[in-house]
């Protein structure tokens, strides 16, 4: 019980003190349950929305460190960068494949 009540402290904590942060967090974890259920049932309503919740989460963490950069400014560019670039090739293949 004492886990759980960690966890949740943690989370209200993290909403309060950065909240972008805190919803581009939950959009990347929708976005990885919804991956994780388009790999299991070959939907394509899953796999649009969670490439969509990657697209939109990486757009916003690239404004966000334009607009006030983080200690790790670098690190993180380039890993949005990257998710950008492949969620991109993922709506890519999805549209050739269609």
């Amino acid at each position: 019980m004492r886990i759980w009540s960690f966890w949740f402290n943690s989370f209200v904590l993290s909403s309060q003190y950065n909240p972008p942060r805190f919803v581009e967090l939950l959009m990347l974890l929708l976005a990885i349950a919804m991956l994780a259920i388009a790999s299991i049932f070959p939907d394509m309503p899953y796999l649009i929305l969670g490439l969509s919740l990657v697209v939109g989460a990486s757009i916003s963490i690239l404004v966000r460190e334009a607009i006030a950069p983080s200690p790790q400014r670098r690190i993180t560019q380039l890993t949005a960068s990257l998710l950008l670039i492949i969620s991109l090739y993922g709506f890519a293949d999805l549209m050739y494949t269609l």
